[in-house]
């Protein structure tokens, strides 16, 4: 047999199912994780404006299909753009747009494509909304991906705008006014637990960054600085807790113990631990964090709903 064929043959035997390819280049995993946050701000809404989860059905589909496609076009424009740094890092070098799985300008179609969808879904609901996921897109490829990502460390700052945007959009979904406090506390909250979690990420994969060129906090000016600007944010995230109490003492509560304990884990931390295992522990409390903050918002504006019936 000859050596050519031998190669085609190995291709196509590791070549992955298309489902899997599209899965990785519109990255399920991080829609899923921000689908979350969207269910939150959207059951916040019904429960605050005390709206019935019937009479909003279709502005409830439209809010998760939005989502899911913007959040898709999103990754997919990131993924395109950021072939080169990804090629350099051990947990990206086999995304399909690296291997060539997919190709470019395929990846750019579909990231156009799920954008327009994807808006035009949310417009469903409201012209808000829409509005949203069309920034949530823009300030994820453009101020991030193609600016700030590779040349300020101020890069977690600025791509933690387009993350926040999920609990804005199922709110505006809901009801076209975002300036209730409640919601901005979503938004805000979500924005500051970006830092701590991607911090942790970046000193983790410390070595990774620093080898693609990526400006990390920690890779620019150290982990002792990394130290004291997570534990500055989680102060933030304390503060920001009270902003709930407009709505809920119960949710306040709640967040002021998973801020305050996140914080003196850090701080525990950062002094008995070395810096692999602090980065390790700060990542999955900002999960657990994520998980019972979100999960208590979903399940108190739920039982509150039921309980207007």
């Amino acid at each position: 047999m000859r050596k050519d064929q031998k190669t085609n043959e190995a291709s196509v035997a590791g070549k992955q199912p298309f489902s899997e390819i599209l899965s990785k280049t519109i990255k399920t995993g991080i829609i899923k994780s921000n689908l979350f946050p969207m269910a939150a701000g959207l059951s916040l809404a019904l429960y605050t404006y005390q709206l019935g989860i019937i009479e909003k059905l279709p502005a409830i589909l439209s809010a998760f299909a939005g989502s899911i496609l913007v959040m898709g076009a999103a990754g997919a424009f990131n993924n395109l753009y950021d072939r080169d740094i990804d090629s350099m890092m051990e947990r990206t070098k086999n995304r399909p747009t690296v291997t060539g799985e997919i190709k470019a300008g395929t990846v750019l179609w579909l990231a156009v494509l799920m954008s327009i969808a994807g808006v035009g879904i949310l417009a469903l609901a409201t012209p808000l909304a829409a509005l949203l996921g069309f920034l949530g897109i823009f300030f994820y490829v453009v101020p991030y991906t193609m600016w700030s990502k590779r040349r300020t460390v101020y890069n977690t700052e600025i791509g933690s705008i387009s993350g926040a945007m999920p609990p804005l959009i199922g709110w505006a979904a809901i009801y076209p006014d975002i300036s209730h406090p409640a919601v901005l506390g979503l938004f805000v909250i979500t924005v500051i637990w970006q830092m701590p979690h991607f911090y942790a990420i970046s000193i983790r994969k410390y070595e990774e960054y620093r080898a693609a060129g990526v400006p990390m906090l920690p890779v620019v000016k150290g982990i002792q600085r990394t130290y004291v600007q997570t534990n500055a944010y989680l102060v933030i995230l304390i503060a920001i807790s009270f902003l709930l109490g407009t709505l809920s003492l119960g949710l306040m509560l709640v967040s002021l113990l998973l801020s305050i304990t996140w914080l003196v884990l850090s701080m525990y931390g950062s002094k008995k631990m070395d810096a692999e295992k602090w980065a390790k522990a700060m990542f999955i409390f900002s999960l657990v964090h994520m998980t019972v903050f979100f999960s208590t918002v979903i399940i108190y504006s739920l039982t509150g709903i039921l309980f207007q019936w």
